[in-house]
């Protein structure tokens, strides 16, 4: 059965309870209200003599009882205090992924595990949307524990009302305010965002402050209501609370109206107290906000002369909230129950509004089981119809196979059958064989592409040794120093590699020694702190002196990954001379060796491959990542024969130095030293001789060092190997 177009709107306060039936009207900004009911208690709720399940249970009857809600949408309030509700302002995010951090705020926000409570959100109008990013995007937090739910539902369960929205008081008022008193939030600028207005709604024990603009809502519920006003009237005029409560309503006809005043005004301050220090949280909270008005609501708020009090003391405009914008229906706002208590219908008149879908709310904390439970009782008609027709589908499929079963005799198919089967053992047997010749194939075509490449493949140790070769220091050509320690030049000992499946592992190792290598460079400052501009870049046409490019260091880079080999050179030179400072020592393979096999100097020559014959970085090789792992102290290394110009004195200088053990210079024979007696050409030792006694020969002062650098082969300009595994195969 089709539901009516009817929402039931029911607030069951603690002084009596409102309901008002609406609908969704043709003209837009409205909704048409088509019956209400206002039952109050024969006493207050909160009174010590009340019961206030049996009261809400009698009430509930009697509104079931002069009401039709058959085919209606039902939507019921809590008291906010019941709930949780929470503003979040979410970072910029991705829209897919709101609900994932929504659900780990609920985590964070609801102090009690997900499982015990009831819990719904929603994204608020607002933020902006680009490419899938949400920026300034608001999401609203509702949670009420399962129990306070349950206890909820209870007297409506009983009276045979099924609730299809339950909903938080607050939220309510905060519907209608939007509704019935703001402009349509779709079309409020969020830059420029309307006065807040505030909505105070007083009841019995408590009153629910809603400020909200259009875009953003903001909640509190104060510890304050009517009751503060008559037990002030008990304990200051020594009155019954029924008689209290009497006087109250009609404060402003009552004889000793000045004394009645008197009593309350205690009250009248504190509630202009805790409304100031709500107002001055808020707008602490949001620095842009702007205070338009105040409006109050309850039948609390008729109290003669609480408006113009609490708008005296705050300074701001106070009116009473008793005209309804967006409700029509003279039937129901004409009438004069409704007249009298229509500042009590607020909350009822907001609920309708979510359940005719014309909210800015829609949260709904129902249980889901409920929810699920009505849904499929609603489709067990169609499901009874659906099992019939499948029934009956299946019963005449069943005659239909019978039939065919009974006339079915195995010889009239079983040469058919038979050759069926020969077909499937044929198209197997080809299959197979396809798949058999395809593999063979690929393998062949593998094969092929390895060995095309292999011919090029079988230069790259000699590219390697000549990339070594080349970036090693020399002097120009045709110029030969008779001093080796004048000369440009690094003598390689030996070059050994050891292949690692992972080169990461060295790298590892060796990480703070490549530090060392290339240590981070400093950039001089001028007098103020900022980077000094070069003075060889002249400035822009505008006058402003580019800022320096960033430098690479070596900490910046992650390292080789993957397999290759590990090349050692070992190595030593006799640069070290005090003129070459700071050129000496290590600092001498750095910015020869070391910068070239990193590239930052000249670029080496291949022999094989698409850029055989031409000159490319040596990082093209597969060479990189140079490290200096091993440096000895500077040794004085004696020389046999070799006789420098004007050297004699010097030599023996350098001699007596090296007795006494000065300059840091320690003499010594190292294993593999040519042994004095044997001539020494320009280019280096040439002979050998006998061994001559520890201080004989020229001295030079010599450094030793050990340099790894990682290479992993390949043939520059090639195209990258199809088989993942060529570079494996070329450790073994």
């Amino acid at each position: 059965m089709a539901r009516s177009p009817y929402v039931w709107g029911i607030d069951i306060g603690k002084c009596a309870l409102k309901a008002i039936r609406c609908r969704e009207s043709t003209e837009p900004g409205k909704i048409t209200a088509d019956a209400f009911d206002y039952v109050e208690y024969p006493m207050i709720l909160s009174q010590p003599e009340a019961d206030p399940t049996e009261l809400v249970r009698a009430a509930l009857q009697e509104f079931v009882g002069r009401n039709k809600l058959k085919g209606d949408r039902v939507a019921v309030s809590v008291p906010g205090q019941s709930g949780l509700s929470k503003f979040i302002k979410l970072p910029p995010i991705e829209a897919k992924k709101i609900p994932d951090i929504v659900r780990y705020e609920a985590r964070q926000q609801i102090p009690f595990p997900l499982e015990q409570v009831e819990w719904d959100w929603q994204r608020l109008v607002g933020g902006l949307e680009e490419g899938g990013f949400v920026l300034d995007a608001e999401v609203a937090l509702f949670a009420m524990k399962k129990e306070q739910v349950q206890k909820a539902l209870v007297p409506l369960t009983e009276a045979g009302i099924e609730v299809d929205i339950l909903q938080l008081s607050p939220m309510a008022l905060a519907n209608m305010m939007i509704f019935d008193q703001m402009p349509d939030p779709t079309t409020i600028d969020p830059l420029e965002p309307p006065p807040s207005v505030v909505l105070v709604s007083m009841g019995v024990d408590a009153t629910d402050l809603v400020i909200t603009n259009g875009l953003r809502i903001w909640q509190r519920s104060m510890p304050i209501g009517g009751n503060n006003f008559t037990k002030a009237l008990v304990q200051g005029m020594k009155l019954t609370f029924s008689k209290a409560e009497q006087l109250k309503r009609n404060a402003a006809r009552a004889e000793n109206a000045k004394d009645v005043f008197n009593a309350m005004k205690p009250v009248f301050n504190e509630f202009a107290s805790e409304l100031q220090r709500s107002l001055n949280y808020f707008t602490g909270s949001d620095r842009s906000a702007r205070i338009g008005k105040i409006l109050l609501l309850g039948n609390a708020s008729k109290l003669k002369g609480l408006a113009d009090f609490v708008g005296k003391q705050l300074n701001v405009e106070v009116q009473r909230f008793d005209t309804y914008r967006g409700l029509e229906g003279a039937d129901v706002t004409s009438a004069p129950s409704f007249k009298e208590n229509r500042l009590a219908f607020g909350t009822a008149y907001g609920l309708a509004l979510q359940g005719v879908r014309e909210a800015s709310i829609n949260t709904n904390l129902l249980p889901g089981e409920i929810v699920r439970e009505r849904l499929i009782e609603s489709k067990k008609p169609w499901a009874v119809g659906a099992m019939v027709g499948l029934l009956g589908a299946s019963a005449l499929s069943f005659l239909g196979t019978f039939f065919a079963w009974t006339t079915y005799s195995p010889e009239l198919y079983a040469n058919a059958f038979r050759d069926a089967d020969a077909a499937k053992t044929r198209s197997s047997a080809a299959k197979t064989s396809l798949e058999e010749t395809t593999r063979k194939q690929e393998e062949a075509v593998a094969q092929q592409q390895y060995l095309v490449r292999l011919a090029d493949r079988r230069f790259q140790s000699i590219d390697l040794l000549r990339a070594v070769e080349t970036l090693l220091p020399r002097d120009q050509p045709g110029v030969v120093l008779p001093n080796p320690a004048d000369r440009n030049e690094i003598h390689v000992d030996s070059l050994d590699c050891q292949w690692y499946p992972d080169l990461a592992v060295w790298f590892e190792k060796v990480k703070p020694q490549w530090l060392e290598t290339f240590p981070a460079e400093e950039v001089e400052e001028d007098e103020e702190g900022a980077p000094a501009a070069d003075a060889a870049s002249p400035a822009p046409e505008g006058g402003d002196v580019p800022p320096p490019e960033k430098k690479w260091t070596a900490a910046e880079d992650p390292g080789p990954k993957g397999p290759g080999w590990v090349v050692q050179i070992n190595g030593h030179h006799y640069h070290n001379e005090d003129k070459q400072k700071p050129r000496v020592g290590i600092q001498f393979v750095r910015e020869t060796l070391a910068d070239g096999l990193l590239g930052r100097l000249d670029d080496v020559p291949v022999m094989a491959g698409p850029l055989a014959g031409k000159l490319v970085p040596p990082a093209d090789l597969g060479i990189g990542h140079p490290v200096i792992v091993s440096s000895s102290p500077i040794s004085i290394e004696r020389v046999a024969g070799l006789v420098l110009p004007g050297a004699e004195g010097a030599a023996e200088s350098a001699a007596n130095a090296a007795a006494a053990g000065g300059a840091g210079a320690t003499p010594s024979m190292r294993p593999g030293m040519r042994p004095p007696g044997g001539p020494m050409g320009p280019g280096g030792p040439v002979g050998s001789g006998g061994v001559g006694a520890m201080g004989e020969g020229t001295p030079l002062r010599r450094y030793d060092f050990i340099l790894q650098f990682a290479w992993v082969p390949v043939v520059p300009g090639a195209p990258k190997p199809a088989v993942d595994g060529e570079n494996a195969a070329a450790g073994n």
